[in-house]
């Protein structure tokens, strides 16, 4: 059998028939094995069949059944394969068909129509089971390939190209299947007057992802069918062409470019009444240009010249700067619409728009207050995306976490193998101390597990969607605790300098003016378009600036790992600036990006803290001002780095010399005697001076405050040593151990922890040398075992630890 008048369709029939002889251990290639894989196979004859309404997967089991019937051979390795007399029959009855048709070449549909004609009794009751006959194959032929003729072997990718690769817009607004379109009128008769010219009649939507180019198309499709646009658009359709799923499969040169001028001339045999929507544009450029090839771009040239092929295009203003500007013959064939994006107002109303959608998708109900906490929301924490999409993202989620919820319960699974693991605990102790704490535990974990499950129990019969499940959802997103939203932030933020001085002692000034400043950030009362704060604080080392630093990160977020510290001793050099923002194009490291603009991208809420400011070198300073003052920087890749949600703190030691080495300001300040207060006021204005000495008048006006911080007092350090001590005991009682520590060891950690000209940086130091060696040695030796207790004492400026057995702490 010759194949060379068969187009590459048919040849590819014969040779996947031909693998299905070994499935079936058969060596005579036959009617049915074609026929099996012209149905099972995608391709003009499984199409044919599906437009005679064949149900193929019936078709397929009789056919299985019939092939199961023919004879089988032990083996088809390396055996001859034959044709039955019956398929010669029907390849010389498919080339009369396709001479009948005036076809160059046999083709899959002359094959179908061959196969309809068999007389073999179980085929062709098979074929009248199904309706198969010469005349039903015509009539399908006729809708699928029309007026077109087979020229050459390539003819059957090209029958019903259009419906092949794209999607009717206009067929999915007449079933109601799109999404209601909000506003835009004044973008949508932009398009409209740029369709409706005589020449140049393409409109090119670019805007940046997420602001509704596709939804103005789909609102376009919308208009057309209920008539709403100018008499040169009614009655047009409008389709959208699937460019990748065109280049998808193009295996052989030459291949992709046929189908897309197939599609052309499909279009243009429409003669104007189909407009074409090409998403993601510049994907044009470059498709299909394999070696030897002509890329998409240049096919569309000619036809978009002509006028007979309407386009409309849609892409990001990056992607139309670097790759479509780049073909001025290209560009000059599109009229640009710039799509901004709506207002928080305009996306509410978009929001109200897609509501009814939502509402019949999730089976629930979405209140107008969610909403509305959808767009505020979006717009303040998620600024690396843009309105409306976004905002529509929050509310789907939201009320898909809502149904999920009411399946899935991993907090109360979580509690109940903590549960679990206590109760086994519980039952192999014998000291009725560690049973007590274990008890009080589990009952504290079996609360918990109760609160969940009414929490749970409420959820099951929630049925609308509120501000509180919006917030929930950001804080998925962002990491902020939802909590930090609502209203219930009021009154923590009421009690914000409460909250800081349990990590920071004394600093009275330097609370209140970062406490002061968060509160007008959240009231939105500060400049939107700056840093929540932006401070300098001033003082010795050791007297709180890097620990009031981590207290906000744990007071905003609740963590205090959410700050990102910043040495300013790296960054002496002048090429110093690239690490911050990124290498610029062509130098090394230019893909990774800068080690601040690419942290706040990467996680943009987030306390930042520049360590020693004044040894950077005046370039940093540069790029300081902008951050300081437009909230935002652009990294060495082109992005815009948003630090609106950022609070910036930047520490010096200049002028530290000034107060740590004043007489009156030293270790026993802090007693509210009115002269050393004003020695210290005075100290204060010196080391003010140095300040503006120091840093430029720009720099300075741009910060929110400056704050010196105090030497601390003998109370402060105790309190101090409280805390560091607060911390072992956390450690110590993981593993039931209780430490009790006497006033006089307290007053000696102070005094040994302290130092003039490093503050109380050296008491942690002080507690690991002293205490936690001791009691890591005694745990060691088996001296402490769980449930016994340490006491820490001192005489004569050394410290006592003793032990007490559980038994007797128990008695």
């Amino acid at each position: 059998m010759h194949f060379d008048a068969f187009t590459e369709k048919a040849q590819e029939l014969f040779r996947d028939a031909s693998q299905l002889l070994e499935r079936y251990k058969h060596n005579q290639l036959d009617v049915e094995h074609l026929f099996y894989v012209l149905a099972e196979e995608e391709g003009v004859g499984r199409e044919l069949l599906t437009k005679m309404n064949v149900p193929l997967p019936g078709l397929l089991k009789d056919l299985d059944r019939l092939l199961s019937k023919k004879p089988q051979v032990s083996t088809t390795v390396g055996q001859q394969i034959y044709i039955t007399p019956r398929l010669e029959s029907v390849v010389k009855s498919a080339e009369l068909e396709a001479e009948r048709l005036k076809d160059q070449f046999v083709g899959v549909e002359h094959l179908l129509i061959a196969i309809s004609r068999e007389p073999h009794l179980e085929l062709r009751q098979l074929l009248d089971k199904y309706g198969i006959s010469p005349e039903t194959v015509y009539g399908a032929l006729r809708e699928v390939r029309g007026e077109q003729r087979v020229t050459d072997r390539e003819a059957e990718g090209r029958y019903q190209i259009l419906e092949r690769y794209s999607l009717n817009l206009t067929e999915l607004a007449r079933k109601g299947q799109l999404d209601p379109v909000i506003g835009r009128g004044r973008e949508l008769r932009r398009v409209a007057q740029i369709l409706s010219r005589r020449r140049k009649h393409n409109p090119v939507l670019i805007g940046e992802p997420g602001v509704g180019k596709t939804a103005i198309v789909e609102g376009l499709a919308q208009r057309i069918i209920s008539g709403d646009v100018p008499e040169t658009l009614k009655d047009k359709e409008l389709i959208s062409l699937d460019i990748p799923a065109m280049v998808a499969g193009s295996k052989f040169r030459g291949e992709f470019e046929e189908r897309l001028k197939a599609t052309i001339k499909e279009v243009e045999a429409d003669h104007g009444h189909t407009l074409v929507f090409i998403d993601e544009l510049h994907n044009i450029m470059g498709a299909g240009g394999a070696e030897g090839a002509i890329d998409a771009s240049n096919i569309l040239k000619p036809p978009l010249a002509r006028g007979s092929f309407q386009v409309i295009g849609a892409t990001t203003l990056d992607e139309y700067r670097q790759r479509i500007e780049k073909d001025p013959a290209l560009e000059r064939r599109f009229q640009k619409v710039l799509i901004g994006e709506p207002s928080p107002a305009e996306t509410v109303e978009i929001l109200r728009g897609l509501r009814a959608k939502l509402e019949e998708h999730h089976r629930l109900k979405i209140s107008d207050e969610a909403l509305q906490a959808a767009t505020k929301l979006s717009q303040r924490y998620i600024t690396d995306r843009f309105l409306p999409d976004k905002a529509i993202d929050l509310v789907d989620e939201a009320a898909s976490k809502i149904r999920v919820d009411r399946t899935f319960t991993p907090e109360i699974e979580e509690l109940e193998g903590q549960i679990s693991g206590l109760s086994e605990r519980l039952s192999a102790l014998a000291p009725a101390r560690k049973r007590e704490k274990l008890s009080e535990k589990l009952t504290e974990l079996r609360e918990q597990r109760a609160k969940l499950a009414r929490e749970h129990q409420a959820r099951q019969g929630q049925q609308e969607v509120t501000p509180a499940d919006i917030a929930e959802v950001v804080s998925l997103w962002t990491g902020i605790p939802a909590q930090r939203m609502l209203e219930e932030e009021r009154a923590k933020l009421a009690q914000m300098e409460e909250q800081l001085h349990r990590r920071v002692i004394d600093q009275q000034e330097a609370v209140r003016a970062v406490s002061q400043a968060v509160r007008r950030s959240r009231a939105g009362l500060s400049d939107p378009h700056r840093p929540t704060g932006s401070f300098l604080f001033l003082g010795p080392t050791g007297v709180g600036k890097t620990e009031l630093s981590k207290a906000l990160a744990w007071f905003l977020f609740a963590d205090q790992e959410a700050l990102l510290r910043i040495d300013m001793s790296e960054y002496m050099e002048k090429h110093t600036v690239a690490r911050l923002i990124g290498a610029p194009p062509g130098y090394v490291g230019y893909e990774e990006g800068g080690q601040l603009t690419e942290a706040v991208r990467r996680k943009p809420y987030q306390v930042i803290l520049f360590d020693e400011i004044e040894k950077a070198h005046h370039d940093v300073f540069n790029l300081l001002l902008q951050l300081l003052d437009e909230g935002r920087l652009t990294d060495g890749q082109g992005r815009t780095v948003d630090f609106k949600n950022t609070l910036i703190i930047l520490t010096s030691n200049i002028g530290s010399e000034l107060i740590s080495g004043h007489p009156s300001l030293g270790f026993e300040m802090g007693n509210g005697d009115k002269t050393e207060s004003l020695s210290y006021a005075e100290i204060k204005e010196r080391v003010l001076g140095e300040v503006r000495h120091t840093f430029r008048p720009e720099f300075i006006n741009r910060l929110d405050g400056i704050i010196v911080f105090k030497p601390l007092s003998p109370a402060d350090l105790l309190q101090i040593v409280e805390l560091k001590l607060t911390e072992l005991r956390a450690k110590l009682s993981e593993q039931e151990i209780e430490l009790e520590i006497t006033q006089p060891a307290k007053e000696l950690l102070a005094e040994q922890g302290y130092d003039p000209n490093y503050g109380a940086r050296p008491l942690g130091r002080v507690i690991r040398d002293k205490l936690e060696n001791a009691i890591a040695t005694k745990l060691i030796e088996g001296k402490l075992s769980e449930g016994d207790r340490v006491t820490v004492d001192a005489l004569e400026g050394t410290f006592v630890i003793s032990e007490q057995a559980a038994e007797t702490v128990e008695a």
